[in-house]
């Protein structure tokens, strides 16, 4: 009886771990256009804390970026430049999410780079682990719609990508 009951627990188990792998997509996201976004606690550097879901009603672009990656501090300039200016006065938030840095090195980074829009927290890189393994690289962009559904994904720095999701970015932006 005893071995019955230790031979159900351990098929319980078993199953449970099954049913708790987190299902990986294309570029290691574990997230897919159409989901909902995980909601977080945003902390920006120097800056105010809030909920991914105060968002809601605005477009939301999440750059996830580190100072020590070199295409990250490629693309920043274009989202500068390209989204974040042109898009800010029409219901675009552009957050930089920086992985596992201090602050101080988060702050230093901003302004080497020039770049006008909050970078946030992201210690341990638990906001990075909800939208991709904690393993896979940086230099990704995450579009979220008003009502916070993912519409569009990025992977490294390619000019092509990159103006699809610029494009998408404002074609969301037109509707209201």
């Amino acid at each position: 009886m005893k071995k019955n009951i230790l031979l159900v627990a351990a098929v319980l188990m078993t199953v449970a771990a099954f049913s708790q792998e987190q299902k990986v997509y294309e570029n290691n996201y574990l997230v897919k256009v159409g989901d909902m976004a995980p909601d977080f606690t945003l902390k920006e550097a120097g800056g105010k804390t809030y909920l991914l879901s105060d968002l809601r009603g605005k477009v939301v672009m999440l750059q996830f970026t580190a100072s020590w990656c070199s295409v990250c501090r490629k693309e920043m300039p274009f989202i500068e430049d390209e989204i974040w200016l042109p898009g800010k006065e029409k219901g675009l938030e552009v957050i930089g999410i920086d992985r596992d840095e201090p602050e101080a090195t988060v702050l230093k980074f901003k302004d080497e780079m020039k770049i006008s829009y909050p970078l946030a927290l992201d210690p341990g890189a638990d906001i990075f682990g909800l939208f991709a393994q904690k393993e896979a690289g940086v230099t990704r962009n995450v579009i979220i719609d008003r009502n916070g559904k993912i519409i569009f994904l990025t992977r490294l720095f390619e000019r092509e990508e990159f103006d699809k999701m610029k494009e998408t970015i404002f074609s969301e932006l037109a509707k209201k």
